[in-house]
């Protein structure tokens, strides 16, 4: 009897690599998806950033003609949601711009990437936003707006 307990006994754990597999690989592939489209997150929001500061800036140099003929510094904020707002367009980007509190420029942007790993539990894209501001210039002078 005993050599027939031996016998069965390496039968009873045939198999359990495979279980093992099948509980392990899933898993891995999630860890894995997990960190390299993080890792796609985080750089897509680097970049809905950098766009939105980018607009803010040109908006932001969008200078007042006439009243920079009569010797005065400062920005149309029509023309400033104009050029930011073309900015966006140039760069492919979706987002809004608007003026706050009539000096400040303020610019989000909202961009959408596709994932590499998620895709196999059913996230296939991820959506962004950034934000950027400019202050607008606005006075006399030429020391950045302040007076003589």
């Amino acid at each position: 009897m005993t050599s027939q307990r031996r016998r069965q006994q390496p039968d009873a754990e045939r198999g359990a690599i495979g279980v093992f597999l099948v509980v392990l690989v899933p898993g891995l592939l999630l860890i894995i998806g997990l960190a390299v489209d993080g890792g796609a997150k985080v750089a897509a929001t680097q970049r809905a950033n950098a766009i939105a500061d980018e607009a803010a800036r040109a908006g932001g140099q969008a200078l007042d003609v006439s009243a920079a003929l009569t010797g005065q510094v400062r920005v149309d904020p029509a023309a400033a949601v104009a050029a930011a707002q073309d900015y966006l367009d140039r760069s492919d980007v979706a987002g809004s711009v608007t003026v706050v509190d009539g000096d400040t420029l303020q610019v989000t942007t909202s961009l959408t990437e596709p994932t590499a790993f998620l895709g196999l539990v059913g996230i296939t894209a991820m959506t962004v936003e950034g934000s950027g501001t400019a202050d607008l210039i606005s006075g006399t002078g030429q020391n950045g707006g302040e007076g003589p």
